[in-house]
């Protein structure tokens, strides 16, 4: 429960609280943000700290002070849910009449009524979904229809269109900013961009994107609407402002019309949507944009434990995002738990008997949550909890079982059974699933990009994984057996259930707390995924998504992850950097050290001198821009170039083996002193140094000598 100072100030039904009663509810962080009643206000909200209650009560004093008028605030925010949360609180504390809308719902409002009047004629109709449309466009331009490249290419729309990106333009956006989508390159993405938009101009459809488009069109075509909207709002509330995208904030404007009479609440730790076109950019730079800004730090966390506290900020603090450092506020509890497990199968049993048991000592299973990076990890946990009889619910996605691939591909493994029984190809389980999967688009590889064809691709290895499985737990298994576990865990897992355990991804969990939250499969290539890994800004939005998976527990934190995919598997996995630190030593860190398995260094993502982002792996390997002046010794540099030289030569290899141009640079840079050091810097592993160490330690001594 949270702690928030205070009780309640009015409960529906009772009269309306008094503007010292509404301040005596708030800390005093929250107090300062409710009485900063005149714009500009930037307020940094922490997780955890209050954010709604503080805006709302600014509202309510605002109102009770008589210097707002109700019907005159907009409150915006980015869900149906939030919204409504809001305008629920509003009413208990006497703020009747004030608007709480998401952004879509405000422009939609205004684009009917205002449309006729300034164009002519109704609206055009809001579709449902783009996705017909979009198969349209596809097939004009010759496109693969399959649902993932349709579901693909809806969202780089979505995407474009939120930002600010026309289908001319389209191309050459997606290449700076590196958009990619499997098998359809940014020219094809633009082509069928152009083809969706018109078709859809000659249906006379409309879709979410242009409902703001068409908001923003009648606000910036007829003066008279604009004046009439700004006369109806004279002041905003924006919450979530981290999530806001160009076409939000372009909007927004128009709404201000050069005022600044606006209050915006968001966190930059909490930016994790980056992918669909939201950026922390306004939130950060609002006081450019609003001088005179009013800045607030929200920082009492009244949500989490210390324990779970202290583990999150050190999280954020080795990361370049910044973000509020939050302060607990509950008493002590329990140490966040961390868990190495030999193979997913053992990790989805470990968490699931522990949940077991919190249920059996009388916790509710409505308090507790899985969360992991992505969908196709939820099986093992559906059927480890279904096997426990263990109520659940998965959030935000359908159940394993009941995506279209999974039950496509259980529909042909049916078939191809069959047709083994009826004298077909009886090869092993494992061979005859890989290739009715292949048939499906699956390869042993997976696909570079994001999305829902990678999303597809997972689903589709998670069905080879429990091949795979059931083979090695059953060496003489026909398909037959297969799929009839396959309809065992389908129907095991699809009793409908009132109240259970959450099961959810870390995305669609934000904005959500539960008691306890198990936060599982926490490995390098999931989390940081691996199309992230080539750039250092996604992977510290991965951060930021752990971070915000942290924070949603209120009393017990566990974090864990599998050192193999499935048992008997090579255990080459190892824990997310994002744990280095913070994490204690587990049997696995000692395995790799006994193995001489190197380490992986944490490359730097900042320059270390202008503080830029770094953008590529030179830059990375030597912690600098390459505009930035070398800070390394270059007398020191030649020498070990010069050394390096004759190494090679004599061991008839090229010089690169030795050591790279960069690993010089920064040998020359830090200077070690003794093998500790040298194993710090990247380039250097421990085979390396035991061959290379003393000569390069000798050398940098003589120089400094």
């Amino acid at each position: 429960m949270s702690m928030l100072p205070g009780s309640p100030v009015n409960e529906p039904g009772s009269r309306a609280p008094s503007p010292e009663a509404l301040l005596d509810a708030l800390d005093p962080e929250q107090r300062e943000v409710a009485q900063a009643l005149r714009g500009p206000v930037r307020v940094l909200a922490g997780a955890g700290t209050g954010k709604t209650r503080a805006v709302t009560h600014r509202i309510a004093y605002g109102v009770a002070t008589g210097v707002y008028v109700p019907t005159q605030v907009l409150a915006v925010t980015f869900t149906t849910r939030a919204a409504g949360e809001m305008r629920t609180r509003l009413r208990q504390l006497g703020a009747h009449g004030v608007q709480a809308r998401t952004f879509h719902s405000a422009a939609l409002r205004q684009a009917r009524y205002f449309w006729p009047k300034v164009y002519g004629g109704e609206l055009p109709q809001l579709m449902e979904s783009k996705l017909p449309l979009v198969g349209t466009a596809a097939r004009r331009n010759r496109v693969d229809t399959s649902a993932a490249t349709l579901r693909d290419l809806a969202s780089e729309i979505e995407w474009a269109k939120v930002s600010n990106v026309r289908p001319d333009d389209y191309a050459r956006v997606a290449e700076e900013r590196d958009r990619e989508l499997t098998n359809v390159d940014p020219a094809t993405v633009a082509r069928v961009f152009a083809s969706y938009e018109d078709a859809k101009r000659d249906a006379g459809r409309m879709d979410m994107e242009d409902v703001l488009l068409c908001a923003a069109a009648v606000l910036t075509e007829d003066e008279r609407v604009a004046a009439e909207v700004r006369r109806q709002y004279t002041q905003f509330v924006v919450d979530e402002f981290q999530d806001v995208s160009p076409i939000q904030a372009a909007l927004l404007r128009l709404w201000l019309g050069g005022r600044h009479d606006l209050c915006v609440v968001g966190d930059p730790a909490q930016t994790i949507y980056s992918f669909a076109g939201a950026s922390a950019r306004f939130l950060l730079d609002f006081p450019k944009e609003h001088p005179g800004t009013t800045s607030i730090e929200l920082v009492r966390n009244y949500r989490s434990t210390p324990q779970v506290v202290e583990a999150a900020n050190r999280v954020l603090s080795r990361g370049t995002t910044g973000g509020v450092r939050l302060k607990a506020q509950r008493p002590a509890g329990d140490e966040v738990g961390f868990a190495e497990h030999p193979d997913e199968v053992d990790e989805a049993e470990a968490t699931a008997a522990e949940i077991r048991r919190l249920l059996d000592g009388g916790r509710s299973a409505r308090d507790i949550a899985v969360l992991v990076r992505i969908n196709a990890q939820t099986e093992p946990f559906e059927e480890a909890l279904a096997a426990r009889g263990v109520p659940y619910v998965v959030r935000g996605a359908e159940r394993f079982f009941q995506r279209p691939e999974v039950r496509q591909a259980v529909t042909l493994l049916r078939g191809t059974a069959r047709a083994v029984e009826d004298g077909g190809d009886d090869a092993p389980v494992v061979e005859q699933t890989r290739g009715v999967v292949a048939g499906m688009g699956w390869t042993p590889e997976a696909p570079a990009a994001r999305g829902n064809v990678r999303d597809r691709w997972e689903s589709l290895q998670a069905l080879v994984d429990l091949a795979a499985s059931h083979q090695a737990a059953h060496p003489e298994a026909t398909l037959r057996s297969f799929v009839d576990d396959l309809d065992r865990r389908a129907a095991e897992q699809h009793a409908p259930v009132a109240d259970g355990v959450t099961i959810a991804t870390l995305h669609t969990a934000k904005g959500l707390e539960w008691d306890v939250v198990f936060l599982c499969g926490v490995v390098e290539g999931t989390l940081p995924i691996t199309y992230a890994l080539d750039s250092p800004t996604a992977v510290e939005e991965e951060r930021r998504l752990l971070y915000v998976g942290m924070t949603r527990a209120r009393d017990r934190l566990h974090l864990s992850w599998a050192q193999a995919r499935n048992p008997g598997g090579r255990a080459s996995r190892r824990p997310s950097r994002f744990l280095d630190g913070l994490r204690p030593e587990t049997a696995g860190d000692r395995a790799r050290e006994q193995r001489g398995g190197k380490q992986r260094k944490a490359q730097p993502t900042v320059c270390r001198i202008c503080r830029a982002p770094l953008s590529t792996v030179a830059e990375r390997k030597v912690g600098r821009c390459s505009g930035c002046p070398a800070s390394y010794d270059e007398a020191l540099f030649e020498r070990l170039r010069t050394w390096r030289g004759e190494t090679a030569k004599a061991e008839s290899v090229p010089a690169y083996v030795v050591f790279t141009d960069l690993t010089l640079q920064a040998i020359a840079e830090v200077q070690p002193t003794s093998a500790e050091q040298l194993l710090r810097i990247n380039g250097i592993g421990r085979t390396k140094r035991e061959k290379y160490g003393d000569a390069v330690l000798e050398l940098v001594a003589t120089h400094s000598g």
